[in-house]
């Protein structure tokens, strides 16, 4: 499917556009705490003014909770809006995502239990950092009795996407930084993973270089260099829509929840001690392609971060991460029981060298204090 992507150039024209050609004249407005100190706040405000129904929904947390999801399916329907909109993180759109998916279920039952029928409800997604990429995939991520139930569908990938790089001016500057981390994770992961394939590697190509040109105007918030960022973000969430994450997030979700950091943060805290390891065992490689692919697989790595050996290009991620003077967690001897029995083994499968607890442990002794 291919996405239609709007500028907010000339207070927001193209999106005017967008509604007019599409006789929009109620929007399902799908948005959290940010929303009042945006930009595109004051858009919608006038769009009210000039009689489009708008119904704004934001009862939900940083974690979305199934029962949020139910609420906001219940709302969508009493609105009769034909429209959706997304403004937020991750977790807006995983809201966003699930409200249209579910929308054509029956309330009745158990939502995640049920067979899903895409349906033609329109979703616009309106990114406001530059990490996620979930404006470009069919994942989304809710909890229900506790545990993380991870939503999948193809038909969930909105339609429209609008980038307002004005969103990211008032994004504290840890978070741009960690945004920033998730999304060169997300590509190089993709790059990596055993589920690449020539399309996905693109893809990685484009946000990494796209990374790697304007981070530092990125930080000092130039306006096109935050459009810029955006867009890469973009393509580092379509690269993991084919290939998924591999070995690096499966063990930075625990690493979020144990010590606080931002998740772009844990991933890069990870992937800089993961990467240096896989070069060097590429014998334990699990990629049907074989250890020779993997082999120069790396090396494409090493090409695409602008360095002329895989040694070379991880050294090159561990000095970008030092760089950002992030910190790096202290850990209890304790913790590293509970660490190594974390890992989502589904994702542990994506990746192209096998890891085993011990592997596993070890790395995370490297990775904390």
């Amino acid at each position: 499917m291919e996405q239609l992507i709007l500028s907010s150039e000339n207070e927001y024209a193209e999106l005017n556009g967008y509604l007019a050609d599409n006789n929009i004249c109620n929007i399902f407005l799908v948005c959290d705490s940010a929303f009042g100190f945006l930009k595109i706040k004051d858009y919608f405000d006038e769009l009210e003014d000039l009689g489009i129904e708008i119904t704004k929904f934001s009862d939900f947390q940083p974690n979305p909770l199934y029962e949020s999801v139910e609420e906001g399916v219940r709302l969508f329907k009493e609105s009769g809006a034909k429209l959706i909109v997304a403004v937020g993180g991750g977790s807006a759109m995983d809201v966003a995502k699930c409200i249209k998916l579910y929308s054509n279920m029956d309330p009745s039952k158990n939502y995640l239990e049920q067979e899903i029928v895409p349906n033609d409800v329109a979703l616009l997604a309106v990114p406001t950092t530059a990490g996620t990429g979930s404006e470009a995939t069919r994942f989304a991520v809710i909890y229900y009795d506790g545990k993380k139930q991870s939503v999948a569908d193809q038909s969930i990938i909105p339609s429209v996407v609008l980038f307002d790089e004005s969103a990211l001016e008032t994004l504290p500057l840890y978070q741009k930084k960690a945004t920033m981390l998730d999304a060169l994770c997300h590509a190089v992961e993709s790059y990596w993973s055993v589920n690449s394939n020539d399309e996905s590697k693109e893809y990685s190509k484009k946000a990494v270089t796209g990374i790697l040109e304007n981070l530092d105007a990125y930080l000092a918030n130039d306006r096109n260099a935050n459009r810029a960022m955006m867009t890469a973000a973009h393509y580092a969430g379509k690269a993991i829509n084919i290939t998924q994450t591999t070995a690096g997030h499966a063990m930075c979700y625990k690493l979020t929840s144990l010590y606080g950091v931002a998740h772009g943060h844990a991933a890069a805290l990870v992937d800089t001690k993961l990467f240096p390891y896989m070069v060097s065992h590429t014998d334990g490689c699990v990629d049907p392609r074989g250890e020779e692919y993997l082999k120069k697989t790396f090396e494409e790595i090493a090409l695409m971060l602008g360095c002329n050996t895989t040694d070379e290009a991880c050294a090159k991620l561990q000095s970008l991460f030092d760089s950002l003077e992030l910190t790096v967690p202290t850990a209890k001897e304790e913790d590293y029981a509970e660490l190594k029995t974390s890992v989502n083994p589904v994702r542990l499968k994506n990746n192209p060298v096998g890891l085993t607890e011990d592997v596993i442990e070890s790395l995370y002794r490297e990775i904390l204090k």
